[in-house]
């Protein structure tokens, strides 16, 4: 009989990580408000809880997957929550909340009786549909190796980074950082070429052919900018939401970030000229404004 075990947020990232544990020999339980969400698991062979708690009176193992720092406390600590459930064991957050949230809402759930493990992913929709996500997992060292396993089937780079609740969340919250700093001013550095005559295609051709090449250069433009498909899969909310806590993160810690401020400068502007909800490469789209740029006809 295959081990059940339960998932709280169905969305664009935890939607796939649902399908490989499901193709990986795990029955997966799984809970989302959007019923759109859970109906497309139920069709993969998943079952459904009515609630957070309802889930955990199921469950031994919830993993949960959820946008911000206030969503994920209602669901693990909330009056219908994780802590109210009889059966769950082990809490795993895949979520990016920060240590500021990771370590008060464990600390809450160990009073529970209830571990809790950080576990947050870097890899995008195209990493969670593939099983390739990067996993940053702190917390006990047992419990993370009795979960591996289970992590592998979503991620092919479990990294174990500490014995403490809120290492994981703040290695990813440096990697988001130094993605989301790539991104913007790489959009400052095409926006300026352009502006100077030269063709954003072949800029990035060059930049990746020399010291400038970053992860911007790679995927995000050849795929999503120099297509103006602007569909990179993360939204601006989440990246200002990422560098935002990094940032308080860097200032509890007495840590000065001048090219992290001027991130989050960048992507509290393109917040302003545009949406949460828009894709994160839509920010060239806010420079070219900006810098009353027309995207050359034919560079596409």
């Amino acid at each position: 009989m295959a081990t059940e075990i339960g998932f709280i947020g169905v969305g664009n990232m935890g939607g796939p990580m649902v399908n490989n544990l499901l193709a990986g020999g795990y029955a997966v339980r799984v809970y989302d408000p959007n019923k759109a969400a859970v109906d497309a698991c139920v069709a993969k062979g998943a079952t459904t809880a009515s609630s957070p708690k309802d889930l955990a009176d199921k469950v031994e193992t919830v993993l949960v997957c959820l946008p911000t720092p206030a969503i994920v406390q209602a669901v693990a600590l909330g009056e219908n929550g994780l802590s109210k459930g009889s059966k769950i064991k082990t809490y795993i957050d895949l979520s990016t909340t920060g240590p500021r949230t990771s370590i008060p809402v464990a600390e809450a759930l160990a009073e529970a009786g209830i571990v809790a493990l950080d576990a947050p992913v870097s890899g995008g929709v195209i990493g969670a549909v593939a099983g390739t996500l990067a996993v940053m997992v702190s917390g006990p060292h047992n419990d993370h190796g009795h979960h591996r396993p289970m992590l592998e089937k979503i991620g092919k780079n479990v990294f174990y980074v500490g014995a403490k609740i809120g290492m994981g969340q703040t290695m990813k919250l440096l990697n988001n950082l130094l993605s989301g700093t790539a991104l913007a001013v790489t959009a400052e550095a095409v926006t300026l070429g352009i502006k100077a005559g030269l063709d954003p295609k072949l800029m990035i051709d060059i930049f990746n052919a020399s010291s400038g090449r970053n992860t911007a250069t790679e995927t995000k433009f050849p795929n999503s900018v120099l297509t103006r498909k602007f569909n990179g899969g993360f939204g601006t909310g989440l990246m200002f939401k990422d560098i935002r806590l990094c940032l308080e993160e860097a200032e509890a810690q007495g840590v000065t970030m001048f090219v992290g401020s001027g991130a989050r400068q960048a992507w509290s502007f393109a917040m302003a000229q545009g949406s949460a909800s828009e894709d994160s490469t839509q920010i060239m789209e806010h420079y070219e404004a900006l810098a009353s740029v027309e995207w050359p006809k034919g560079s596409s």
